[in-house]
């Protein structure tokens, strides 16, 4: 029994994986890009996007769920991720454009000419034309792709080791991850930021050298949407699930006593902060090309908390309720806030439920929090019955007298 592999001592996340591939490849027969034509490109978009967030949710899940950290400063993880891809993606457009629209000149343009006008179109929207020294790398795919991980995963790893070595705590951490969120937000709508202040990056969707048509592009980003989704949260059960995983929760449920007995608990926070901090940035480095936009809104505070809500919503602490939250948020608020959701008239007051939909939001947090705090994802437990340890006929205690097997079951 000792033996048994990790597939089978977790077959939820069996469950959860075929679960996955066999909607990405009914999402996949039914689109216009490579199937039937019934489910059209801005939802496979749609769709695409709501598998990073559920993706963010499982890191979220990892380090506030398991290990205890509300951290409200997820997104600006997730935000940089999306600002690093969104940097190359922009500039190789731009090449495009900038080399097409030069073909007809009478004398070849230099390559510094090529690079002069790419900074003018770039750059222009903020007045200035120069590249900031932290796009010397924005023509390269691999060293942008490299900087998706590395970005986020430093930025957790100065924060996360300055707020931990000092033990901070509880709701003070919390404020100190939302300041830190805070603070990037409002260094990004600047416009000396060098990433075009409030305006963003635009055009993210178009992909450099590819003349596929969007339909078809957007189900390549469904599939590796759900590959990443699957590999996160596979890593996330493998963390969750041995010895490691009996720490953290051991730190979310009694920190000093998890330190008395010499485990290493700033160690530990520190290593889920900085993986989810990872995590978090390769979904946003797959969400926004699907998005097709970023600016410093993407960042603010609001959206850390609307994280944890998503989490909350689902079920902490069980990585398949993160995912049932996030999906369900994610595509309730595409229905209230997308205007297919009829307008009703009271006559004296007229529920418009684009307005509606925050409150809606914030109303269920509040009601899961107070009647339903394992969240949807304690809906399995009503179907699921309680099991008992096979002991084979023995004591349940080390005691003589400890109730026996056939007593409990009784």
């Amino acid at each position: 029994m000792k033996n048994r592999s990790f597939f089978a001592r977790n077959p939820s996340v069996v469950i959860f994986l075929v679960l996955l591939a066999g909607f990405t490849l009914i999402i996949s027969l039914l689109s216009e890009g490579m199937g039937m034509g019934l489910i059209s490109t801005s939802f496979i978009k749609t769709l695409g996007r709501t598998l990073c967030l559920c993706l963010i949710a499982v890191a979220m899940d990892l380090v506030w769920g398991y290990t205890g950290i509300l951290s409200l400063g997820h997104f600006a993880f997730f935000g940089l991720g999306g600002y690093m891809i969104g940097m190359w993606l922009m500039y190789e457009r731009t090449r495009d454009i900038v080399v097409t629209s030069m073909s007809n000149a009478q004398i070849p343009p230099t390559e510094q000419e090529v690079v002069d006008a790419i900074g003018t179109q770039i750059f222009g929207v903020v007045g200035s034309s120069d590249f900031p020294l932290i796009w010397a790398f924005a023509d390269s795919l691999v060293i942008q792709l490299v900087l998706v991980v590395l970005v986020p995963g430093l930025l957790a790893l100065v924060f996360g080791w300055l707020a931990f070595r000092s033990r901070v705590t509880g709701v003070y951490l919390s404020i100190l991850t939302q300041a830190m969120t805070l603070a990037l937000s409002l260094y990004l709508f600047q416009n000396d930021s060098g990433l075009r202040g409030n305006n963003g990056l635009s055009g993210l969707q178009n992909l450099p050298g590819v003349e596929a048509s969007q339909a078809v592009v957007s189900v390549w980003f469904l599939w590796a949407s759900a590959l990443a989704l699957g590999l996160g949260y596979l890593l996330a059960a493998w963390v969750v699930s041995g010895k490691f995983g009996s720490v953290i929760r051991g730190i979310r449920d009694d920190e000093a006593r998890v330190r008395f007995l010499g485990y290493s608990v700033e160690g530990y926070k520190l290593f889920v902060f900085v993986l989810t901090a990872v995590i978090a940035g390769i979904a946003g480095a797959l969400y926004y090309p699907q998005a097709g936009i970023i600016n410093p809104a993407e960042v603010a505070p609001i959206a850390s908390i609307y994280l944890a809500v998503w989490v909350a919503i689902g079920g902490r602490g069980r990585l398949y309720g993160a995912v049932l939250g996030a999906a369900f948020v994610s595509l309730a608020s595409t229905w209230f806030t997308g205007g297919q959701v009829p307008s009703i008239n009271l006559g004296f007051y007229r529920i418009d439920w684009i307005e509606w939909w925050l409150v809606i939001l914030g109303l269920s947090f509040v009601l899961v929090t107070l009647f339903a705090p394992k969240g949807i994802g304690g809906l399995f437990d009503l179907i699921r019955k309680p099991g008992f340890p096979d002991r084979h006929g023995a004591d349940y205690g080390p005691d003589r007298g400890s109730l026996q097997e056939k007593e409990g079951r009784e």
